[in-house]
């Protein structure tokens, strides 16, 4: 079976057969192209130590020579090229303490997590399938390569991966695979929380965010962190048809949890500032009626940027909710241009105080007081109106 291997990737390949060294594309490139995903890299192994690769092009990156990897810069863009390696004890159940260089491609292929990730194709060989991933592909298998114990035991970022791939790619975790990742779920407490939190946004971001669920069906939850595991029960199901937004999975998810414990669970989860913030405004909102009278739209609209109301209003609908009228209503305010934040407010600061209103504290008080004149009020929103209300107070 032929892949249709960039211009870039194929150059490589060739000035390495030509010097020569063995090279092929490897992991989930080749997986991809064969389930005719597009590939978001496309990762090279080789035969060459990475002095050889080094010196076999001319512009490279020393991206992470212990463990044989060399970047080979093509115009503007790095592509990885790792030699052929066997990796030593794991001390961490995360890295190896140190790595071998093999010139045999199947040693390499071995060390690697599942089945489909462990194919290797150049345009010379052909595909290279040591461990039957095509047969795991077709039949829509994740498996381990070898013993699933063993593979867990190498790096336990592994259990999560299977899960997320399984989500991914609409995958079933074979039964041995599976009872490893049960039996296993204990050294999840050897991995970073930034690299846990990493893969559940993939997985919750993918085709499948309802398998996150396996999270907690294979006893992972408790160890990615304490406030992860006591997620309130029973679990809501995370729709697919939910846009594929960090934070609208993530609020789809933790629904049904205070505010403040989805924030909570985000940090503890190392999870961006942004992602956090949004969550938590729509894990509050989301249970909150949104009553269909213009004057309480107004007032939730104003609360949030334009997007992050448009997506409460998504989530909103998969909790079976009908909100139509909120819709419609939603429209005629932003037809209307009706006022919905200080920026947009007829009078600032400047108008106040020149109006008399003394400077500081009062200053922004009263802003306020007109804002939320105008979210009942929007015809209200003229400055010589605005200025006559601010000096009645």
């Amino acid at each position: 079976m032929e892949i249709q291997v960039p211009a870039p990737v194929e150059q490589i390949i060739k000035q390495l057969n030509h010097c020569g060294y063995e090279a092929c594309a490897v992991g989930g490139c080749v997986r991809d192209s064969l389930l005719g995903r597009e590939p978001g890299d496309w990762d090279i192994t080789t035969s060459a130590h990475p002095e050889q690769v080094k010196a076999v092009f001319r512009r490279t990156i020393d991206t992470g020579i212990a463990h044989g990897t060399v970047t080979v810069m093509i115009d503007k863009t790095g592509y990885e090229v790792t030699t052929y390696r066997i990796d030593g004890e794991y001390e961490d159940g995360r890295h190896p303490k140190e790595v071998e260089f093999t010139p045999d491609l199947i040693q390499d292929l071995k060390r690697r997590d599942f089945t489909i990730n462990a194919m290797a194709y150049s345009p010379e060989t052909g595909i290279v399938d040591a461990f039957g991933g095509m047969e795991d592909l077709k039949a829509g298998i994740i498996r381990c390569v070898g013993n699933p114990i063993d593979r867990f035991t190498e790096d336990a970022l592994r259990i999560l991966r299977a899960v997320r791939f399984s989500a991914q790619l609409g995958f079933e975790i074979e039964a041995e695979t599976y009872e490893a990742i049960k039996t296993m779920v204990p050294n999840l407490r050897h991995i970073s929380r930034e690299r846990i939190q990493m893969e559940l946004t993939k997985l919750l971001l993918s085709s499948h965010p309802e398998r996150i669920r396996m999270v907690y069906h294979t006893g992972m939850a408790p160890y990615i962190s304490d406030e992860f595991g006591r997620v309130s029960l029973p679990l809501p199901a995370v729709s697919p048809k939910l846009p594929a937004k960090k934070h609208l999975r993530w609020a789809a998810f933790l629904q049904n949890e205070e505010e403040a414990d989805a924030a909570s669970i985000l940090k503890q989860l190392k999870s961006d500032n942004d992602t956090i913030n949004r969550t938590r405004a729509l894990v509050r909102f989301v249970k909150l009626p949104l009553l269909p009278e213009k004057a309480a739209v107004r007032r939730v609209m104003s609360q949030m940027e334009p997007e992050l109301y448009d997506d409460l209003l998504v989530l909103k609908e998969t909790r079976q909710e009908d909100i139509s009228q909120i819709r419609r209503l939603t429209e005629e305010i932003r037809r209307a241009g009706d006022c919905l934040s200080l920026k947009s407010l007829a009078v600032g600061g400047q108008d106040l105080m020149d109006a008399g209103i003394r400077p500081g504290k009062a200053v922004g008080e009263t802003l306020n007081r007109l804002l939320e004149l105008v979210l009942d009020h929007p015809e209200y929103n003229q400055k010589e109106i605005l200025i006559r209300y601010a000096l009645k107070a």
